[in-house]
């Protein structure tokens, strides 16, 4: 009997489904049925080769050798998911297998994983497409009936080779040719260039705002009432000290009277459904999470909890099929404090705006909502428990009526200077209800009618300072990656529309990577919640080619790439035109003129080369690192780590290396890793949970824990 592959993208998400295809039989990376064999990438199983794959001479890094521009790129299994590779392909190629589904994520980077492992098997079998938001059984189960032809997808599958290459080719080439060009190691990508760029252009804007004291008048009744002084264009700001107390001084003592009495009925609507980077953003704003611990947590409801769709989306509306869904969704999460305001909903006939289903404004994904598995909260970690919060709440309000109120205008007049309150009463709580604004304040109005004196009134001078604009924080540089037309030159502006369609430099599923990618190479560093640029960054800016400082390049590829995706442009001719765009970068780094200075130098010399060691302090942790990058020298000299203080509970770091390293806390408590073995060995009875080791052995790039890892691993099997 013949039977059909199914290709995931991760082990859960296959589990998933082959429950729902009644797959139970168990073999070497694949689960299989009476019809289906279900099997799974561990995200990407091939990749693009490395240069010395190209030319040997390519292994070590030399200017003279660039640029490195290969007629064809070709790709390689990765060596570290070898193994999944060979247990993928030997399912694909069995002679019972007469046709594969393609079920890794529902997007460009999931049909580059899906495709470059069958491509890479050398599989030609007709392709069919898995396209679904949700990985409930429900989901799993209609998407299977309506499954899309494989061909419907090449274009994507084009487009996403294309953009893979380019950033090969212009990546790799700049990152080479300027840490050749200037013995330090700088990375440069089309992607991380212009945020840097982001941040520069806002600490710019910092560095030239000027403070400007401001002055106002406020008229207060005996009754508390405020009235606010405006000009014929609603300024309340006098920036001339002078004339604001002579104004002062003509009107004091003079009676007011009220001019005009208006009543408004108004309505607020609640704000959209979330996409990734608004929930980041949020999360960040709220919490204080990054980035990646959002995307995080987001991807353990998707995927562990099943609780919410698929978390990786730029679209903050849903599909009109969703809409007979949503009483089901209604029923699945509306336990707990939600309870209440579900129950009303369900009672509700729903005839949603555009700003809440609308088909055309979805792109692969819909935007973030619960699903209709009923959520057991008590199940949820304490991030996933916040996040899950926020998804939920906004669910909740998109589905509930507006905010109604009634806005009230009073203006007084004083030798035919006018001075303003405003004041709201709330008539129908509406969405508001869902974040718990039972006790909104009405600020009533005095009781005064048209034409009446204001007696005994009191008008005070007011004073003010102009503010500078705020430091970005990840949350915002998040939505500024997003929507980057503000930090364009204004000879770009052109471009602004482009990027736009194109969701703005990055990904929603890779800027939490580049931010961190940014800050653990030490271009921009966090002071609290906020984002500065290092001297590094600096000199990167100063010393990368103008194009890849500017959003305007990831605007011009998108416009291309999209044309690819929509079969109106050909991929090749993309890539002639950014292999002639690499020579002319490499060209440019290679005639500069500038110098690079570090400014991470220590006293400390290498013990291989002699080369003074440069310190390295990260989110990982601190490290001293050979200045001459030929050598590479390294050395940990602390890793942060999520082990506890038993005096105070803070994080520890562990210093040195091998057997001799050693916990140490602000509190001023120290711990060999032995006794820490030790004593983590009595406080968990013996047995550590796989959720605290994961926790402690969770790997971090360039800081190697071997000696806590092994004992870690050793509790592990106890």
């Amino acid at each position: 009997m013949s039977k059909t592959v199914v290709l995931a993208e991760k082990p859960s998400v296959a589990r998933d489904i082959a429950r729902v295809l009644s797959c139970h039989k168990k073999g070497n990376g694949y689960l299989e049925g009476s019809k289906y064999i279900i099997t799974w990438a561990l995200g990407h199983l091939v990749t693009l080769a490395t240069p010395d794959m190209y030319d040997h001479k390519y292994k070590t890094w030399r200017i003279e050798d660039l640029p490195m521009v290969p007629n064809r790129l070709k790709t390689i299994v990765i060596q570290k998911t070898g193994k999944q590779f060979n247990a993928v392909k030997s399912q694909l190629t069995r002679k019972d297998v007469t046709d594969i589904v393609i079920a890794t994520d529902a997007g460009r980077e999931g049909e580059l994983v899906a495709r470059w492992i069958i491509e890479k098997a050398r599989v030609k079998k007709p392709v069919k497409r898995l396209w679904i938001s949700s990985v409930t059984d429900k989901a799993i189960r209609d998407g299977f009936k309506q499954l899309k032809p494989g061909k419907q997808y090449e274009n994507l599958y084009d487009s996403a080779v294309a953009r893979a290459e380019a950033d090969w080719y212009v990546g790799l080439n700049a990152t080479r040719a300027l840490t050749t060009k200037y013995n330090a190691q700088l990375s440069s990508g089309r992607v991380q260039t212009p945020t840097l760029g982001i941040i520069a252009t806002r600490e710019e804007e910092i560095r030239h705002f000027r403070p400007q004291k401001f002055y106002g008048l406020e008229l207060k009744t005996r009754t508390g009432t405020a009235f606010t002084w405006q000009d014929e264009k609603n300024n309340s700001r006098i920036f001339d000290k002078e004339r604001a107390e002579s104004l002062r001084g003509k009107l004091t003592g003079k009676k007011a009277i009220i001019t005009t009495i208006e009543k408004t009925q108004k309505k607020q609507y609640p704000p959209q459904l979330y996409d990734l980077t608004e929930l980041q953003r949020d999360a960040n704003r709220m919490f204080h999470f990054s980035g990646k611990q959002t995307l995080q947590a987001m991807q353990h409801l998707y995927e562990r909890h099943k609780v919410l769709t698929y978390p990786r989306t730029d679209s903050r509306v849903i599909t009109t099929d969703i809409v007979p869904t949503l009483k089901e969704r209604l029923e699945a999460c509306g336990v707990d404090e939600y309870a209440n305001v579900a129950r009303k909903l369900l009672q509700k006939k729903f005839n949603l705006p555009k700003s809440v289903v609308n088909n055309a404004q979805v792109t692969d994904h819909h935007a973030i909502i619960p699903t209709e598995e009923p959520v057991d909260i008590s199940a949820l970690g304490s991030n996933e428990r916040k996040i899950y919060d926020l998804v939920v709440k906004r669910f909740l309000a998109v589905l509930s009526d507006p905010y109604e109120y009634e806005e009230a205008k009073m203006t007084a007049e004083i030798e035919g200077e006018r001075f303003v309150t405003k004041s709201n009463t709330v008539q129908k709580l509406g969405w508001k209800e869902v974040y718990e604004s039972t006790s909104e304040k009405a600020n009533q109005l005095a009781n005064l009618t048209k034409g009446a004196g204001i007696a005994n009134s009191n008008l005070q001078l007011t004073e003010g300072e102009t503010k500078p604009p705020e430091r970005l924080t990840e949350g915002t540089l998040l939505k500024a990656m997003e929507n980057p037309a503000k930090y364009m030159e204004a000879d770009e502006k052109h471009l602004a529309k482009t990027l736009h369609q194109a969701g703005g430099i990055g990904t929603v599923a890779t800027r939490a990577d580049i931010i961190d990618k940014l800050i653990n190479g030490q271009y921009m560093e966090l002071r609290g919640k906020y984002l500065y640029l290092t001297q590094t960054g600096k000199q990167l800016l100063d010393l990368a080619p103008e194009d890849l400082r500017s959003p305007a390049l990831t605007a011009q590829w998108e416009e291309k790439l999209t044309q690819i995706e929509r079969g109106k442009l050909n991929k090749s001719q993309f890539i002639n035109d950014i292999k002639k765009y690499t020579e002319e970068i490499v060209h440019e780094i290679k005639g500069a003129e500038a110098t690079f200075k570090h400014d991470n130098l220590t006293g400390s010399k290498c013990p291989r080369c002699d080369s003074l060691m440069l310190e390295v302090e990260n989110r990982q942790g601190k490290m001293l690192r050979c200045k001459d990058r030929s050598c590479n020298y390294k050395k940990n000299v602390y890793k942060n780590t999520n082990a506890r203080c038993p005096n105070c509970k803070k994080r520890l770091k562990l210093y040195g290396e091998g057997e001799g390293q050693t916990f140490t806390c602000v509190c001023g408590h120290r711990e060999k890793l032995a006794t820490f073995q030790e004593r983590r060995k009595k406080d968990q009875n013996k047995r550590v949970s796989k959720k605290d080791i994961n926790k402690y052995m969770k790997k971090q790039d360039d800081f190697k824990n071997n000696a806590l890892a092994e004992a870690l691993a050793k509790l592990k099997n106890k």
